[in-house]
């Protein structure tokens, strides 16, 4: 029997979970999802939620305030699942403040080294990076936050990225056309960074998989 389609307040929900699994790592809570959605009354996200459960689109974990699973659909991404056995604490180095003249990635960027599951993000995060500033604001990524990151020199359009251009590493999000690259921020306040990549240089150092708060007490949650 194939599934039922959801309404389109549904299907926002469904992107608003998406979303801040892909960003976070982890599932929403009722709160988390009122709260994009700009709704005081948690209520009606517990209607839709069950009403997507019956739709075969969420399953749900009852008494579990994270207990949110999305299922495969055309709607959102692949299910992410969380097996508690299953992790495995690995030291993953945190990024500082970029000194000039120095990548990204150089040994003496090296801020500290946090102990975080293997299994939190997909893909896996390879390095930790620091936020500074608040260009990506509104992406609920705030300065002093800490980003997992997957190493890769390749990006899809809509990815939030980490970039080096020249002495300085940016967090923006990731869109090509042709030969011109535009970094956009997340906050009206800042422009855009464009590039002309046959004449400048920009090199991707990774893709964010996810967010560890700065005031976290551990990676895992």
């Amino acid at each position: 029997m194939p599934r039922q389609q959801p309404s389109p307040r549904q299907a926002e929900i469904l992107q608003q979970i998406d979303h801040f699994l892909r960003l976070h790592g982890r599932p929403p809570t009722r709160g988390d999802l009122a709260q994009a959605l700009g709704l005081r009354n948690r209520q009606g996200i517990d209607q839709h939620l069950r009403a997507l459960a019956g739709k075969g689109l969420i399953a749900l974990e009852p008494g579990v305030a994270r207990g949110i699973r999305l299922l495969q659909t055309e709607h959102a991404a692949p299910a992410k699942t969380f097996s508690v056995n299953a992790m495995t604490p690995r030291l993953l180095p945190l990024y500082g403040r970029v000194a000039a003249g120095l990548p990204t990635l150089a040994d003496s960027n090296v801020e500290d080294e946090l102990g975080v599951d293997a299994a939190m993000f997909r893909p896996q995060a390879d390095f930790l990076l620091r936020v500074h500033g608040e260009s990506m604001r509104d992406a609920d990524i705030q300065d002093r936050d800490i980003l997992a990151v997957h190493r890769t020199v390749e990006a899809r359009n809509g990815q939030i990225v980490v970039a080096r251009l020249g002495d300085e590493a940016t967090v923006k999000y990731y869109q090509r056309r042709g030969e011109q690259l535009r970094l956009e921020p997340a906050n009206a306040a800042f422009q855009p960074i464009i590039v002309d990549l046959r004449t400048q240089n920009c090199v991707i150092e990774g893709v964010v998989v996810g967010l560890i708060r700065n005031n976290w007490p551990h990676a895992r949650r």
